[in-house]
């Protein structure tokens, strides 16, 4: 039976994933360059579209070919500067905005991703390059969806106030000890080896991970820096530990004790994985990247014109009663994302077996993780909102 209607989905036009050039070409959100006509290409973060673009008369000053609509036929034209590590293996085509000042063509231009960097592999090594453009290309996705989403995304203030966001990725050297992927006080660290592609499935296979990818590395570990933001100081804290479990419990000890025993028998009644299974802040930060997982998804294949809703498959529906209170409005939203959720994935797993592939989506989201990825869409929405 078909399912009944739900809302049309929200779908932020900082997070579409779907552009095309001047000339009518389809291009993507890593390209710097269009392979049809050949024209300059750079994205805007905060317009969320990839532009394309040509010179200014002011050297290194570029202008879109055609400017975005602003609802302002009078707004002056939008003039940018290429981010400097478009020169670099890094290959970032995103645009800083011009301020007008008169820093010169020499001048450093570093866009909102690239400040983000604290400390980079060393690139006069080789073979850094392809692996540091694998982490990049996975990290700005990462900003992208989170600037789209209103979430704030910008680095320690000079004086050293909490809340910024820093990156560091490392590599493991010979005779020291391996470096370690996490998050600590708003720095992410990621070990480059897990751009190797053979390195990861090795882990993902040893730790039992239904996937293991570089930008779900980056979802989840910002799931930690965004519970420090978000939850911890906040009036929710006691809702997150209702629903979570108390994070005051000893967190080393519940990791040491999840890599010793596993997880309990029956995990996936309550949680979205094994690991989440091991603290609630790790059960936070699973849930978090789940679903930023869900809405990029999401996003990506509305833009590109597919239509989750019209879908011929019967998949789980869930209704206004899976979130354990009485119907309300704000409801809606949610569940219309969750439900198409179910029917996109269903129509993909079957696309995965048609190619003799493991599932696309091998999950299957219980009760109580519905009522754990609508607690992270309530702390998400109020920012998206404001946008």
């Amino acid at each position: 039976m078909t399912p009944p209607a739900s809302p049309a989905l929200r779908l932020h036009p900082s997070t579409a994933r779907a552009y095309r050039c001047t000339c009518g070409a389809q291009v993507f959100f890593r390209n710097n360059t269009c392979l049809q006509c050949g024209r300059a290409l750079g994205f805007d973060p905060w317009l969320g579209q990839v532009l394309a673009i040509e010179p200014d008369a002011e050297p290194g000053v570029w202008c879109a070919v055609t400017q975005p609509s602003s609802g302002n036929g009078d707004a002056p034209q939008q003039r940018y500067r290429r981010c400097a590590q478009i020169d670099t293996p890094a290959l970032c085509n995103w645009l800083v905005r011009d301020n007008g000042s008169a820093e010169g063509a020499a001048a450093v231009f570093s866009c909102v991703a690239c400040r983000l960097n604290r400390v980079i592999p060393d690139l006069g090594l080789d073979q850094n390059h392809e692996p540091w453009r694998k982490v990049e290309l996975a990290r700005r996705r990462l900003v992208s969806q989170l600037i789209g989403l209103g979430l704030p995304v910008e680095p320690p203030s000079q004086d050293g106030g909490p809340g910024g966001l820093v990156f560091d990725t490392l590599a493991s050297l010979p005779g020291q000890a391996p470096v370690l992927t996490g998050h600590a006080q708003g720095v992410i660290t990621l070990n480059l080896a897990e751009a190797d592609d053979a390195y990861r499935e090795q882990v993902r296979s040893q730790m039992r991970e239904p996937y293991r990818t570089l930008l779900g590395h980056y979802r989840h570990e910002v799931g930690h820096h965004f519970w420090d933001r978000l939850i911890r100081d906040d009036p929710c804290l006691q809702g997150f530990r209702k629903l979570f479990g108390d994070e005051r419990q000893d967190y080393v000890g519940a990791l040491n004790a999840h890599y010793q025993q596993g997880a309990p028998t029956g995990w996936a009644s309550a949680y979205i994985s094994s690991y989440a299974s091991a603290h609630p802040w790790e059960d936070w930060a699973e849930t978090w990247a789940h679903y930023l997982h869900m809405r990029d998804t999401l996003d990506t294949a509305v833009s590109f014109g597919m239509a989750p809703d019209e879908v011929d498959v019967d998949a789980l529906h869930y209704l206004p009663s899976v979130l354990q209170e009485e119907p309300a409005p704000e409801f809606d939203v949610f569940l219309a994302m969750l439900n198409a959720w179910t029917r996109l994935t269903a129509v993909l797993n079957e696309l995965s077996r048609s190619m003799g592939l493991p599932d696309f989506y091998p999950f299957v989201l219980s009760d109580t993780v519905v009522r754990k990825l609508y607690f992270v869409h309530g702390r998400v929405e109020p920012f998206e909102r404001t946008t």
